[in-house]
Formats: C-alpha cells, structure tokens, sequence
C-alpha cells in the first residue's frame, strides 16, 4: 500500500521584512539559502513571513544566483496565540541551553528569557553574554522557521532574579517547576488571556531564597511530574502540558 505521508511536502518558510507588493524578491542570507542551499526552481511554492503574524503565500517565479524572485498569491494575518506562554529559563551547562531554546521553539513557546539563577554554573558575562544570547536568538529564528511558526518566539534579554519577580507579579499566571511541589501542574487552573510565566530552575535546581521571593510574587509552585528531568527538557515538557491544556494544541 503506498505511504500517502511520504507524498506530503511541507511548504518551506522564509523571513523577510518588506512582504508588500504583487511580485517579492528574496535575498540576502535567506534568498542564498533558498536558492544554493535548499536549490528551490521555478514553480516551487513558499511562504514568507515577517515573524509577527503576517504571511505571503509565494511561488517562485525565477532562481537568481543568490535568490528568489517571487509571485504573490495571497497574503494573511496569524493572530497571535492567547494565553502567552513564557519560560524563564535558568542557564544550563554547555550547548543544552541551545536545545531547550530549539524543543520550547518549535512545541510554541511565545517567549524564551535566560535567567543567570543562582545556582548556574554557567555565568553569562560580557562578550560571552552577547554571543550566547546571539546562538540562543538564532536558534530561535531557525527553529521557528523549521516548525513553520508566523510568530517567532522572543528571546529576551538575560534576566536577573528580581527581574524575574516582575514577570511573575505581573503574569496572569506564574508558576515555578519544583521538585518537592504539591500541586501538580496538570491540575493548575489557567488563565484564558494574558501571560502564563513558568520558571525553570538551573542542574542546581531553584534555591530556597528564590523560590520564596517568587512566591511572594504570587507564583505557584508546582511539580512537573514523578520523575526528574534535565532543565534542558524540563521546559518543552511544561509547555507541553500547558498548551495542550489551553486549547493551544
């Protein structure tokens, strides 16, 4: 019996800043990498997006050496998901920060924030600040486009804790993943609008200063589930739970 699945080609996606007009050209780093990388032909559909919920419904009209030129066929808004879903992401070792930024991208976290807990290792400072953060935002765009997202996440600046206090007071929701909770988070009542904060400890976990300071900020703690998981997973899990439960899923 023939794999109908294997018959399904997924429409690339492109970002690209000006989408106005009947006819677009793709270029710059995106153009290169449509037209050398992933050698798009003439007659080829595509999607280009300006990140923020608008959408151009393309065909390629011709390959140029370095890009795209581009027929319109329709354009569209994507309104933007509610509730938010934000992830306060202690800093991990090594590149998994990276992969937690990937996994929470493509399952549709709304905003990624690096947070330099207290128990991180891993310590942003100066230009190692700036090329990590620069890894984690392109990770983002990547993965966004990969998943065919219109609304790419925001990675937001590092955050310090008291910054972090702030988000969760001003969340319609702030919750704190912790391992000896007792509200588990698949019972959480949530809200239908507005901001879900969930904060995700470092390896060390979130101390007993933090998470006090974030429960007097109205955050809930609340257990993941009965097994430990690495920071790295630890997120995407959450916000699987929590987009499911939403109608987001």
């Amino acid at each position: 019996m023939k794999n109908l699945e294997c018959d399904t080609v997924t429409v690339p996606v492109f970002l690209a800043a000006d989408l106005s007009g009947s006819e677009l050209v793709l270029d710059g780093p995106e153009g290169r990498h449509a037209a050398s990388v992933r050698r798009l032909r003439e007659g080829e559909r595509v999607d280009l997006t300006d990140g923020a919920g608008a959408v151009a419904e393309c065909v390629v009209r011709e390959v140029l050496k370095d890009a795209l030129r581009l027929d319109v066929l329709a354009r569209h808004e994507v309104p933007a998901p509610r509730p938010r879903l934000v992830v306060v992401q202690g800093l991990p070792k090594g590149d998994r920060g990276e992969l937690a930024v990937e996994m929470m991208t493509e399952a549709g976290v709304d905003v990624i924030v690096p947070w330099a807990a207290s128990r991180s290792i891993t310590q942003w400072k100066g230009e190692r600040a700036a090329k990590a953060l620069g890894r984690w935002r392109s990770t983002a765009r990547e993965a966004g486009k990969q998943a065919r997202r219109f609304h790419l996440p925001e990675v937001a600046e590092p955050a310090t804790t008291a910054r972090v206090e702030a988000l969760l007071a001003g969340a319609a929701l702030g919750l704190v993943l912790h391992e000896e909770a007792a509200e588990p988070l698949s019972r959480v009542a949530l809200p239908a609008g507005g901001d879900i904060v969930v904060v995700v400890g470092p390896e060390g976990g979130v101390s007993e200063d933090e998470l006090a300071r974030f429960e007097a900020a109205k955050a809930v703690p609340v257990l993941l589930g009965p097994t430990v998981l690495r920071t790295s997973t630890a997120g995407v899990a959450a916000a699987a739970v929590l987009l499911a439960r939403s109608g987001r899923w």
